[in-house]
């Protein structure tokens, strides 16, 4: 692959990057282990600030998730990325859905901040070697909704409509 135009190379290199960044947000919402693993590097290191490890703790920290947090949507914006050889430094703008669970009763809490991740290109393949996430802004709305009785108004013609963490229709959807 040494014949590839370097702008072709950094093009297949971003959207690599972009998908794994893409594919990680859909492996923690969905609880999904080997989603996760795919965007990490084994020795890998995180930080969330609300906790902070190796790897392998952030996996069994994320996976299978806490029951307190029963839902959770990661909507990503856009990826600056600055390729540098075999790194990559990004940085991802999310806001996050979730609704949690705090003993009393469930409400839900939105966040926005940014991922800032290295990549590495090991073997061919880029992964996260480490992420630390910065937080810009939090908002807790208040008691959580019960959308089983429907939306807007509507009533709902079947459970599958309403997301889960684990055991929502997008597994059926995928062959899961």
């Amino acid at each position: 692959m040494t014949d590839i135009p370097a702008e072709l190379r950094d093009l297949l290199a971003q959207n690599e990057i972009r998908e794994r960044i893409v594919r990680l947000a859909r492996g923690e919402d969905r609880r999904d282990a080997d989603l996760v693993r795919a965007a990490f590097w084994p020795d890998a290191h995180t930080d969330f600030g609300i906790f902070a490890g190796p790897f392998e703790e952030y996996l069994a920290w994320v996976v299978p998730g806490s029951p307190a947090v029963p839902v959770t949507s990661h909507v990503l914006g856009q990826t600056l990325i600055e390729l540098k050889g075999a790194v990559a430094l990004t940085e991802t703008h999310v806001n996050a859905y979730h609704r949690v669970d705090d003993g009393a009763g469930q409400h839900d809490v939105l966040l926005g901040g940014r991922y800032l991740d290295r990549f590495e290109q090991r073997g061919g393949q880029w992964r996260i070697s480490r992420r630390t996430m910065l937080y810009d802004w939090i908002r807790d709305l208040g008691t959580a909704v019960d959308w089983s009785g429907g939306v807007m108004g509507a009533p709902l013609h079947g459970e599958h409509f309403t997301g889960r963490a684990l055991g929502d229709h997008s597994e059926v959807h995928f062959g899961k």
